[in-house]
């Protein structure tokens, strides 16, 4: 890895951040989320959207008084939890590990 602090004599922050190693994290990062939240973002304005313009599909009685649009609310609730628990498995496992061995880089840095 490349030593962000000693590369250029200005802050060391941006140093860093022209290092190939912080530019990986970064598309990395920008690689897992902007699907995920375009996803996310798709199936909450097609919920929205059919219940503008199809009240009488999500009106559908499925059983008892619980209805298409019910479950589709239902279901927003459970894709926000489900998100939420992968994206922090995912940076558990995934991110966090380089961003801290980046941090400890800087911080080594740092000291002389």
């Amino acid at each position: 890895m490349s030593s962000p602090a000693r590369t250029t004599g200005s802050d060391p922050y941006v140093a860093l951040q022209a290092t190939p190693e912080f530019q990986s994290l970064r598309k990395k990062f920008r690689g897992f989320v902007f699907p995920l939240t375009a996803f996310f973002l798709a199936w909450y304005f097609l919920y929205v959207l059919m219940s503008i313009f199809a009240p009488g599909f999500m009106n559908t009685v499925v059983f008892g008084k619980v209805t298409i649009g019910l479950i589709f609310g239902f279901l927003q609730f459970v894709t926000t939890f489900a998100i939420t628990f992968y994206y922090a498995k995912w940076m558990n496992r995934e991110f966090d590990p380089e961003a801290d061995a980046l941090g400890a880089s800087l911080d080594h840095d740092k000291g002389h």
